[in-house]
């Protein structure tokens, strides 16, 4: 024997059947406060500081970048493919 019942509720509608809290004004607050600290953060932001961990210790300035770019295409416009 099976039984199959389709119940039609809103989320909202099953978190109060069981129970559960309201947590929406807590989450609208989370999220403007998270808009707001992000919004911060690009006044400031600097991709090269974001990189820079990632980078080798000859590619963690701007001329050390463009050097390697520049040597990169003279490379490349030569023909020379090992580097």
């Amino acid at each position: 024997m099976n039984i199959k019942l389709d119940i039609d509720v809103t989320p909202q509608e099953l978190r109060t059947f069981f129970g559960l809290p309201d947590v929406e004004p807590l989450q609208q607050q989370m999220m403007a406060q998270i808009q707001e600290q992000m919004m911060k953060g690009v006044a400031g932001f600097d991709p090269l500081s974001l990189m820079k961990p990632y980078l080798p210790a000859n590619l963690q300035s701007i001329d050390g970048m463009q050097k390697a770019f520049w040597d990169a295409m003279k490379a490349s416009a030569s023909g020379n493919r090992d580097g």
